[in-house]
């Protein structure tokens, strides 16, 4: 029986992984230097603030994920929310 090539993973996808997973938190940082200045500091009533959250969830879960838990968390940021903490790693959306 002839056994096909296997299916593994190389090392540049695992490099083209991480440049996308960074282009997130880049996005984010573009954010904090550009906007946030105008914003005001402090006005999240969430711990970590919700652009830290951001990179968090970007490199732990990558792009996709990360840009979804993002946006959850941003409409979680609202008057009505106790806010409180809340760690990207704590997350039960993707278990």
């Amino acid at each position: 029986m002839l056994a096909g090539p296997s299916v593994q993973p190389t090392d540049s996808a695992g490099v083209g992984a991480r440049i996308v997973r960074y282009l997130g938190v880049a996005l984010i940082w573009g954010y904090r230097l550009t906007l946030k200045p105008f914003l005001g500091a402090g006005s999240c009533k969430y711990h970590p603030s919700c652009s830290e959250y951001a990179i968090d969830a970007y490199k732990e879960f990558g792009l996709f994920k990360g840009t979804v838990l993002a946006a959850w968390r941003l409409l979680r940021c609202n008057p009505w929310s106790r806010g409180g903490v809340d760690y990207a790693h704590d997350q039960q959306v993707f278990t």
